[in-house]
């Protein structure tokens, strides 16, 4: 019977422990949790930045990089993580952004990224190396051992103060106050509710830090999604909004919608679309689309022949 009992004791302890372990797992937060492999992850990215990207920004200490990202979260409440948590990392990865070449957006990103095209055209904060370490990753720590959660993570709604919250938000100042010349904002005028939100990154912690005697003028770009809605432009709706807000600060703006040269570049996608036809005057319509795929074909083939 004593057996009997070591056993059945055994078996009941067995499984209260694997019950609190799965307990344990349940996500406890609405967002991702931290993206496995982060450490391999940044450190690769780290490199390939530095080395094959945009060896421009000159010798960085990547394991050093890698462990000031990590000191600012780890092992903390995930709801207390501050933006000044992240200062040595910011310090680390600093770099000049090359004047006229800054690209502000909201709800675009993948165009302004194909726009960009890692650094040869513009250089968003995604392509600095502060960014591109933490582009599309999730991260949180938390108190318990290991000090990094993976199970979920907090978004913004359930807390302001979370990991990457606060990581994009001094990363967003450091850009605009560093950001000079020609400044470039890129907005999705099919969004719902407006193409300049407010809050937002950009109308909280980008447009509040442009200083003003280091920017010549800025480009705003209204851009419709193909076969998407025209729901703002120029001069209207939140766009106003805008435009209002950068004639307060005495910036000096010019505001297009659909710029011919990223719209051509939405129409690569799409070539057939009769909103990525070129027309006689010169406007994206219903001719002359073959013509300049070809020629675009072209350059690509040029420049790969001469690089």
């Amino acid at each position: 019977m004593g057996i009997t009992y070591l056993i059945l004791g055994g078996f009941l302890l067995s499984n209260i422990h694997l019950v609190k372990l799965q307990t344990s797992s349940i996500k406890q937060w609405r967002g991702k949790g931290t993206t496995p492999n982060l450490d391999s992850i940044v450190l690769g990215r780290c490199y390939d930045y530095t080395e094959v990207v945009n060896p421009s920004v000159g010798m960085k200490n990547c394991s050093e990089i890698l462990e000031a990202f990590k000191k600012a979260f780890i092992k903390k409440d995930p709801c207390s993580v501050l933006p000044s948590d992240y200062e040595l990392y910011i310090n680390l990865t600093f770099h000049d952004i090359p004047s006229s070449k800054s690209l502000f957006w909201e709800n675009n990103k993948q165009l302004v990224h194909k726009l960009s095209d890692k650094t040869l055209r513009f250089m968003p904060l995604g392509d600095t190396l502060t960014g591109w370490l933490g582009d599309n990753l999730n991260w949180c720590g938390t108190a318990n051992d290991p000090g990094i959660e993976y199970s979920s993570c907090p978004t913004t709604a359930e807390c302001e103060d979370n990991a990457e919250e606060s990581f994009w938000r001094i990363a967003s100042v450091t850009y605009a106050k560093h950001s000079s010349g020609q400044i470039q904002i890129m907005l999705n005028g099919s969004t719902p509710g407006g193409a300049f939100p407010v809050p937002s990154f950009l109308a909280d912690y980008e447009i509040p830090n442009f200083q003003r005697d280091r920017i010549s003028s800025i480009n705003i770009w209204v851009m419709d999604d193909v076969n998407g809605a025209d729901i703002d432009s120029c001069g209207g709706n939140s766009i106003a909004v805008l435009e209002t807000l950068l004639a307060s600060k005495n910036f000096s703006y010019n505001c297009v919608n659909n710029y011919r040269p990223v719209r051509l570049l939405q129409c690569v996608d799409f070539p057939t679309h009769s909103d990525c036809t070129i027309s006689a005057s010169g406007s994206i319509n219903k001719a002359g689309v073959t013509i300049f795929l070809q020629l675009f074909c072209l350059i690509i083939n040029y420049g790969n022949q001469i690089a």
